[in-house]
């Protein structure tokens, strides 16, 4: 069986950051996946169960909502390995394209407060797997170390 593409990518060297992990043909329009790295692969440990469900519920909220990308966001959801998230966008995009949209979403998850959304027995498969305290501490390290400063080794995978 041949390795799929993000299989192919030398996590052992790849930073945090805001990755192009493919682009698919859909119809008539292309859909650009995002890798949203909050973890350095092998190296750090990875965010705790709570702490990304929260984000999950906090992230697909606010960028569902936002103003001008609501209607091409596609999905928002954890990795498996609990090292980042993907984000799916209708259309053509570069990582570039949407580090202001990911300042705006971490900003959001740091500072929230009140109820999260969706985590109710009856909106939430898990509903008790949920660390906001946690969810907004990895937002604002995320935010402040990658976003805020990012540079072109946090926008594109790493090379041979």
């Amino acid at each position: 069986m041949d390795k799929i593409p993000s299989f192919t990518i030398d996590h052992n060297r790849l930073l945090r950051g805001i990755y192009v992990s493919r682009k698919d043909q859909v119809g008539n329009e292309v859909v650009t996946t995002f890798d949203i790295r909050m973890k350095e692969p092998n190296r750090e440990p990875a965010l705790h169960n709570g702490a990304i469900h929260t984000i999950e519920h906090l992230a697909a909220t606010f960028l569902r909502n936002h103003p001008i990308w609501k209607d091409r966001i596609v999905y928002w959801g954890p990795m498996g390995c609990l090292t980042g998230n993907y984000l799916l966008i209708r259309g053509n995009y570069q990582s570039k394209d949407i580090v202001e949209l990911m300042k705006e979403t971490f900003r959001f998850v740091a500072e929230f407060e009140g109820d999260i959304p969706g985590a109710a027995p009856k909106d939430c498969g898990n509903w008790l797997l949920h660390d906001l305290p946690m969810a907004q501490w990895e937002a604002n390290k995320f935010l402040k170390e990658v976003l805020e400063n990012i540079q072109p080794e946090n926008l594109a995978y790493p090379t041979e």
